[in-house]
């Protein structure tokens, strides 16, 4: 048998290798026959696919834990049937448990079609039957009414993903779904499954159980809120990835929150307002990815979220983080630092731009490895002076910036620690974090000076382009004007214009 088996399969492998393999050969293929090529290797892969974890479960069932030592896998060296299924056929890890738990499913459903009514089942000759193999944990065995889709996934008429969607989307019986109910929709979604792929045919069956329980929307729509889940993944290379499960509800928020952001940038709609249009280009033009725009607006709507209602946090107020630096490098202007809970250093620039927000506490380490409690007692701008700034500058100033000021930063123009800045309205600007970080890390500086004769009075803010070429630091750099966005600001500077109105 394993001989004819092993033959077979040699075979279908030989026929494959044969098939044109480069693009040369397919130049001249007319248009519907690469495409019914395509389909008709998608209907291979879909039988090779069920083959491999039939096999796969077959080395399960002998491999079963009752076996101890004498199964399979542990004959071969191996703890276990993934792992033997892994180093067989060259793939991952979760490849391989695939395979496994789809043949044990098979495998299952096929031992209870042989049983029938009165039991009994397949045994070998040591009495290892299929009921000797344990379903992974949460994934329990095929429900006698989806026992019609065994037959065309070995067939490779369905594939083995698109048998879990419609199981998965039908769900269980209830007392007006019926057993027979949910057969008769599994014959239903099998007529429809040819046109349809896995995610497609999942939401079919799910819109076609709605239909058919509509008393039992509301409680699946409590099942949907209750898996709804925030994680948090700290990678190795210093990043930290998000994986934010979303209930249709709370979906529906995000979502628009995040077209908003980005979809200027995604071909979004261009019949707008004139502002809206602005607005539209600008973020159009930014010269970050619709990814990162995106991340840098979530987390600007989390701070000024933080700061402004605390009531689900334990403390209050924006956010606070502790930066770790030595007093020296912090000095110097050369080194690294850290932030607490983090494993990636951070430069002395953008230690430099965190300890301007007020939301960053710095913990200064001395030469001997003790912490120093150092510093001036006015670091952070003030809540009274936060308002002044705001008022003054009507949020970020940067040129064709327009957050608003509850998305800014409050920036020491002199940087607090290395030039020793002062806390002080004259001296801070309101500016976003992205803008920030551009500042801070690409060089710029920005500085005020007083209103020339040909000018409205008050101070005037520039900011000072780094230098182009390092051999002429002190090259004069073409300041780019920094205006306030206060319309109260701006009337109150042209006193004879208001007195006109």
């Amino acid at each position: 048998m394993t001989e004819s088996l092993t033959t077979a399969i040699s075979a279908a492998r030989s026929a494959l290798e044969g098939a044109p393999d480069s693009v040369a050969s397919l130049a001249d293929l007319p248009d519907d026959e690469l495409v019914a090529a395509l389909s008709e290797a998608s209907a291979v892969r879909r039988i090779l696919d069920a083959r491999i974890s039939l096999y796969a479960g077959e080395v399960a069932r002998r491999s079963a834990p009752s076996l101890a030592h004498s199964g399979l896998a542990q004959r071969r060296g191996h703890r276990t049937a993934d792992e033997l299924v892994r180093v067989a056929t060259g793939s991952t890890q979760r490849d391989a448990r695939d395979a496994v738990q789809a043949g044990v499913l098979l495998l299952g459903a096929e031992a209870a079609g042989a049983a029938g009514p009165g039991g009994g089942g397949v045994a070998d000759d040591r009495g290892l039957g299929v009921a000797a193999l344990e379903l992974p944990e949460g994934m329990p065995p095929l429900p006698a009414w989806a026992q019609g889709l065994v037959a065309p996934v070995r067939r490779g008429a369905l594939s083995l993903a698109a048998l879990q969607a419609i199981r998965s989307g039908l769900g269980q019986p209830t007392a007006t779904v019926t057993v027979e109910v949910l057969r008769g929709a599994v014959e239903a979604l099998l007529a429809e499954a040819s046109t349809l792929d896995a995610d497609r045919l999942y939401r079919r069956a799910r819109d076609l159980r709605d239909e058919l329980d509509a008393e039992g929307v509301a409680e699946r729509e409590a099942e949907r809120r209750s898996a709804r889940s925030l994680r948090l993944h700290r990678l190795p290379d210093g990043m930290t990835r998000a994986s934010w499960l979303l209930d249709p509800e709370s979906a529906a928020i995000v979502t628009d929150i995040f077209d908003r952001a980005t979809s200027p940038r995604r071909g979004g709609p261009t019949f707008v307002g004139e502002r809206d249009a602005a607005l539209a280009q600008r973020i159009r033009d930014d010269e970050r990815s619709p990814e990162q725009y995106a991340s840098d607006a979530f987390l600007a709507l989390l701070v000024a979220g933080a700061d402004a209602d605390s009531s689900q946090l334990l403390g209050s107020g924006a956010p606070s983080v502790r930066v770790l630096v030595t007093a020296d490098d912090l000095r110097s202007g050369a080194g690294v630092a850290t932030v607490e809970g983090q494993t990636a250093p951070l430069s002395l620039p953008t230690v430099e731009r965190m300890l301007c927000t007020g939301t960053h506490t710095p913990i200064l380490i001395s030469g001997t490895g003790q912490p120093l409690d150092v510093g001036r007692t006015r670091r952070h701008f003030t809540r009274r002076q936060r308002i002044a700034l705001a008022a003054r500058d009507g949020g970020c100033r940067w040129a064709g910036c327009e957050r608003p000021p509850s998305w800014t930063e409050a920036h020491h123009i002199n940087p607090w620690h290395s030039d020793h800045g002062r806390t002080d309205v004259a001296d801070g600007i309101l500016l976003c974090r992205h803008h920030h970080l551009l500042v801070h890390n690409n060089g710029w500086r920005i500085r005020r000076r007083a209103a020339r004769p040909d000018e409205p009075p008050g101070d005037r803010y520039e900011a000072i382009p780094p230098p182009t070429d390092a051999l002429h630091a002190d090259a004069r750099q073409t300041p780019l004007d920094l205006p306030s966005r206060s319309e109260p600001l701006r009337r109150a500077l042209r006193p004879a214009l208001v007195c006109a109105v």
